[in-house]
């Protein structure tokens, strides 16, 4: 279900993202910080589906769909974790979704909040967080936008935003993306 939902996520930014942008979809990310990206032959600790957007050959923004594996052991936690803040840190804006309440206690959200300034929002999972990475800070770093949502079992899933830009963002309809994904696996 996870890969099919991440197809669907795909499909929809296919038909709304405008030009220049174009979407990809991956096994890993091509995210470096401090030199030039390397794309790893495999990743073995850690599920590793992506979805990034590009402009001009530049990834400005990438979808995450936590998957169970990415959080059941510390390593894979530990990786998954450093990733999604190497996102960030390197100027990539992120949509992160977390629909997995166990191991309870942990949200990918509040890893990166702890990691960056632990007053930024971050609900526990399940959850979606869309972090927007905006001009240099005053006293250094970059500013970070944060939209969070809530998911609440039995409720449909929200319409959320990808940033691409600090002016641009796409909708994305979580709870359509993922009905027919559920039919096309068969589920409904």
């Amino acid at each position: 279900m996870h890969h099919l939902w991440m197809t669907e996520i795909f499909l929809h930014l296919r038909h709304t993202l405008p030009p220049p942008f174009r979407v990809f979809i991956g096994s890993s990310p091509q995210v470096a910080v401090g030199g030039s990206p390397v794309k790893p032959v495999r990743e073995p600790d850690f599920e590793a589906a992506v979805i990034t957007v590009e402009d001009d050959d530049t990834t400005v923004a990438a979808v995450e769909l936590v998957s169970p594996r990415n959080k059941d052991r510390p390593s894979a936690r530990d990786q998954y974790g450093a990733r999604s803040m190497n996102y960030l840190i390197g100027g990539v804006h992120l949509l992160l979704i977390d629909v997995h309440r166990r191991p309870v206690g942990l949200s990918f959200p509040q890893l990166i909040a702890t990691a960056f300034d632990p007053r930024l929002p971050a609900p526990p999972a399940p959850c979606a967080v869309a972090y927007r990475v905006g001009a240099a800070a005053a006293a250094g770093g970059r500013m970070l936008a944060v939209w969070r949502e809530p998911l609440t079992v039995g409720q449909p899933l929200p319409v959320v935003t990808l940033p691409l830009t600090l002016d641009l963002a796409v909708p994305i309809d979580l709870d359509a993306t993922y009905s027919e994904a559920a039919t096309n696996c068969y589920l409904t």
